[in-house]
């Protein structure tokens, strides 16, 4: 017997297994398909990968203008695809190994629950294996949604897993949805030359971020050529073998294909929940969040099929700590989901941490903001991105809230945010602290600085 069975290879399932290490714990991974899950396989890492190709093409294009001359680039998309491909590959390799190192058994298979601490593994021969364990996680992950009338064939209507091994670049491209995966592929697009659209049925781009970031990313947009359909929704689509015409409301777009990025769905249905009265909603998992405990205490849920969590790689690394630290001591190791960062990996790049202005007053807070540019920034200047600012959301006498960086370089300066907003500063302590100049986070000291009554420029 196992101390813990993990269904699932993606970031919760490898991270459980992983964590496990520290307590001593026997572990036995199963995953039906390769260990890495979405985020290494079909999402974050792929997809990011696409992104920085796009990006070092568009900052070629521009090299001009620091004095770099160069020929006219061309953007090579098989190229980046391969890069992508080695990028995924090493890091799946490393991972295997780092597994193998910690002493967790792989299981290929499907792994189905079976009742009373056990779990069927069917292999691709049609062979079980029953496995046996004191704990079980599952980690099983998503998959992405569709719309009615626009069922993925791989070829003219994709979803996220299919565009990231498009073997050509596509040069007409309407994308359903503009959340965190829709603009992150349009503005990768349009970087690099194709015809964008991109349809969202709410009124602005990455719809619960705040509406001062979504204005600097439409801006954005539409400077690089991206055609903006917010507040419309799509009717059913006329597909042929070789494009797509997609009709809203009295109007249609003619396009090479269709890129469906409208939410992901949990993979639950095929593990046998009622086998240990695992109760579920829609697939999702309503856990213990102090735990990560469902509804049958020797289960545990983590990742992008717990209900009502962040569906990020990082949420589920932090969900997997939660659980082993559960089964291994008893003790909680809970989830601060008031502090997780967000970032969405356009051009400019967005990145957020606790609440916005309006979830705040939603949630009763007496609100004051202070926003500070990127315009008056030296480093931001230097680098030629200054549409960008940060805003601070705080409470009136009181604790910082939330807080959102627009800009080069955001996902990685909302870190120094995400530990003000955690520890429940005060803005007058945050502000305490001085930045480097010249950088780019120097507008956060601002902002800071601002929100504490004492602004310096």
């Amino acid at each position: 017997m196992y101390d813990i069975a993990v269904i699932g290879g993606g970031p919760g399932g490898y991270a459980a297994a992983l964590y496990a290490h520290n307590f001593g714990l026997s572990v036995v991974l199963i995953e039906k398909d390769r260990i890495g899950g979405t985020c290494l396989l079909r999402g974050c890492v792929p997809a990011k990968a696409l992104i920085q190709s796009g990006e070092v093409f568009a900052t070629v294009e521009s090299a001009a203008e620091f004095g770099v001359v160069t020929s006219d680039p061309t953007f090579d998309w098989p190229v980046a695809i391969e890069r992508k491909t080695k990028v995924v590959e090493g890091l799946v390799n490393g991972l295997a190994g780092l597994l193998k190192t910690r002493r967790v058994e792989m299981m290929d298979g499907l792994g189905v629950l079976a009742g009373n601490g056990k779990v069927n593994v069917t292999h691709d021969d049609g062979s079980i294996t029953e496995v046996e364990a004191r704990a079980i996680i599952i980690a099983t992950g998503s998959s992405p949604s569709t719309i009615p009338g626009y069922e993925i064939n791989g070829t003219t209507i994709v979803s996220s897993d299919e565009a990231l091994d498009w073997s050509a670049q596509p040069q007409r491209v309407a994308i359903i949805g503009a959340g965190v995966i829709g603009c992150e592929f349009a503005s990768l697009l349009a970087d690099v030359g194709s015809e964008v659209h991109i349809f969202e049925v709410q009124d602005q781009l990455v719809p619960g971020m705040e509406p001062e970031a979504a204005k600097i990313l439409s801006r954005a947009f539409r400077r690089k050529g991206i055609t903006m359909h917010l507040g419309v929704g799509v009717g059913q689509p006329d597909v042929s073998p070789t494009s797509v015409i997609v009709p809203f409301g009295n109007e249609s777009v003619e396009v090479d294909t269709v890129l469906v990025a409208v939410g992901r769905k949990p993979m639950t249905d095929a593990i046998n929940l009622d086998a240990v009265g695992v109760v579920a909603d829609r697939g999702f998992i309503p856990v213990d969040r102090a735990t990560m405990q469902t509804s049958a205490s020797d289960v545990y849920a983590v990742g992008d099929i717990v209900a009502g969590t962040p569906q990020l790689a990082h949420v589920a690394f932090a969900e997997a700590i939660a659980a082993v630290t559960h089964i291994a001591t008893g003790e909680t190791a809970p989830v601060d989901y008031n502090a997780v960062p967000m970032v969405v990996y356009t051009h400019p790049e967005i990145a957020w941490v606790g609440r916005t202005e309006a979830a705040a007053s939603a949630d009763g807070y007496n609100v004051e903001t202070t926003e500070h540019g990127m315009r008056g920034i030296a480093r931001a200047i230097i680098q030629g991105q200054t549409g960008g600012t940060v805003k601070i959301v705080s409470e009136v006498d009181g604790q910082l809230l939330g807080a959102t960086v627009v800009g080069p370089g955001a996902g990685e300066m909302i870190h120094e945010l995400m530990y003000t907003v955690g520890f429940e500063a005060l803005p007058r302590e945050a502000a305490s602290f001085i930045h480097a100049h010249p950088t780019v986070s120097e507008a956060i000291g601002e902002a800071l600085m601002a929100s504490a009554g004492r602004g310096l420029h």
